[in-house]
């Protein structure tokens, strides 16, 4: 379930008890930590902690020096209007306001102050009477996940998820400081993984002067940060020693800043340079003449060698390809200019194999485990060479009384419009987006989302992102699709479809290599065109 609030790159100053109980301290604590978070241009909240501490401590154990954190906790008490002074201030500071109530009586307070967000701390993560509290304040809220083992954290996930709580999880370690071998950041995978569509964050114990954690944090995928924060100043001469003063904040939101500067953006695709571009280019070689080429020539490697360097508007050795063909002569030792020469297209076999090299990466992206022994289809309804703007890959799982295909499609490639008179499918998107135009209707798919065609009705498909998605049907025939556009219908099998085991790799090779070679799709075309004659109006497989 896609959530509301958006927790992330939001830094939480932790203040706890660090306000030693005096209002004036945590004042000077909120302006450190709003000068902090506006230098550095981030987005942060002052959290605070509140307890009743009237019923929250047994009155038994009011004068009890175990455990200690009794009379830390009464030794540090604030009124509601001292906490209030403090809000204030934290508001004036542009900090967002988070607070992490122990009791139902505190959550009370939260909704009466008009408090952003709620933090769980992670001794709360099983308080079930309280967690129903909060769930009732309808604020964004964030757990801390210290000392919970993945069933307890799956629960709080789903409980979160069942009363529509936007929510966020933070990676604790509950060790105070945490040393590096207990950081554990490794576990930011896993919950990523596990909890795809919530924030995952770092809620940080390790030593304040370490900067090294929050870069690794990040590169793990952490996007929200948690720190204990205070100040020396008057009485308090020494902090703890997992609470960070205003330097160690800075320094940082300063390593956070270059973890975002070295791990670059999310998206998928990386963004090159013109100076690495030019970089490379320095490195590289480029196409000269052996001997004196004439205009019309087809070059073999006999004609050209290569060497550095590269001069502007050369045609690179990466590029080069037996006969290419010479548009004006080039004289001995000359360079080669890509302007200069007409470049054969790629076989289609070439055009096969690249792209089954995406798809297959593809798969792997999506984590689509596939058996050793399958079949791939690959459809070019207008072609092999208009493969990447016109087709699909199926990959057969099974065919029985059900049918189970993968259909994988590359980035802005179509799939025609046609219908089956007896197959029943049903399309379950799991990687991608797939827009759907079925009987007029048009769909945007995401993964998770399902689409029902029935027999009959028209219907083709496309993709911006690049999609993968399993077709769930009955049995497939062969004989069963019929498309819009007529010149499919007429087209033999093998010019639009090309069907080898597994991924082809020993089948998509040149003609003369092997043969019984499937390739070109030309060669059983004379036996296809004289069943096409037999049933001129026959139909067509997908």
């Amino acid at each position: 379930m896609r959530q509301s609030y958006d927790f992330n790159d939001l830094f939480v100053f932790e203040m706890a008890n660090n306000h030693q109980g005096d209002v004036e301290h945590g004042l000077r604590i909120i302006r450190e930590m709003g000068a902090a978070a506006a230098e550095y241009g981030v987005r942060a909240a002052i959290k605070f902690q509140f307890r009743q501490l009237d019923t929250f401590i047994h009155p038994d154990y009011r004068e009890a020096s175990e455990p200690k954190h009794i009379q830390r906790f009464l030794s540090t008490e604030l009124s509601r209007d001292e906490f209030q002074t403090m809000f204030d201030a934290a508001r004036a500071q542009n900090l967002l306001t988070m607070c992490t109530p122990f009791d139902e009586a505190s959550v009370d307070v939260i909704e009466e102050m008009g408090f952003d967000i709620i933090k769980v701390a992670s001794a709360s993560c099983q308080d079930w009477p309280l967690l129903e509290r909060i769930s009732e304040a309808n604020l964004p809220v964030i757990v801390s996940t210290g000392g919970q083992d993945i069933a307890a954290i799956d629960n709080i996930s789903s409980f979160c998820h069942h009363r529509g709580i936007d929510h966020a999880l933070m990676h604790c370690v509950a060790l105070y400081p945490t040393p590096d071998e207990h950081c554990q950041l490794n576990q930011i995978d896993r919950l990523r993984e596990r909890y795809r569509d919530t924030t995952i964050g770092w809620s940080t114990h390790e030593d304040p002067g370490d900067t090294d954690v929050v870069i690794a944090a990040y590169a793990k995928g952490a996007r929200m940060f948690e720190k204990h924060v205070g100040v020396v100043d008057g009485p308090v001469t020494q902090l703890n020693a997992y609470s960070a003063d205003p330097d160690q904040v800075r320094a940082w939101l300063a390593a956070y800043k270059k973890a975002v500067a070295l791990c670059g953006d999310d998206t998928r695709e990386t963004r090159h340079t013109e100076a690495e571009r030019d970089a490379l280019a320095a490195l590289q070689r480029g196409v000269y003449a052996r001997e004196p080429l004439a205009p019309g020539q087809q070059l073999t490697m006999d004609d050209v060698f290569f060497a550095m360097p590269l001069q502007d508007g050369q045609l690179t050795s990466g590029r080069f390809k037996p006969g290419t063909t010479v548009k004006q002569a080039v004289e001995s030792n000359g360079a080669v200019a890509f302007s200069n020469v007409d470049i054969p297209s790629d076989p289609d076999r070439k055009v096969i194999q690249s792209s089954l090299h995406q798809i297959k990466a593809m798969l792997n992206e999506a984590r689509i485990p596939l058996n050793s022994d399958f079949k791939v289809e690959y459809s070019h309804h207008h072609g092999v060479e208009n493969f990447r703007e016109v087709g699909a890959v199926l990959i057969d799982v099974v065919n029985r009384k059900y049918c189970k295909k993968i259909v994988a499609q590359l980035p802005g490639q179509y799939h025609p419009a046609h219908f089956h008179k007896l197959k029943d499918e049903t399309f379950i998107i799991v990687h991608g987006t797939l827009h759907l135009e079925v009987d007029g209707h048009h769909k945007v798919l995401s993964p998770g989302e399902t689409a029902v065609v029935q027999p009959g009705v028209w219907h083709h498909f496309w993709t911006e992102t690049g999609v993968i998605f399993e077709e769930i049907s009955s049995t497939h025939k062969n004989d069963d699709s019929f498309y819009k556009d007529k010149r499919i219908n007429r087209m033999p099998r093998s010019a639009r479809k090309t069907i080898v085991d597994h991924w082809g790799r020993f089948t998509l090779r040149d003609e003369d290599e092997a043969e019984n070679e499937i390739w070109p799709p030309q060669r059983r075309a004379a036996e296809d065109e004289a069943s096409a004659e037999a049933e001129p109006n026959s139909a067509i497989d997908g």
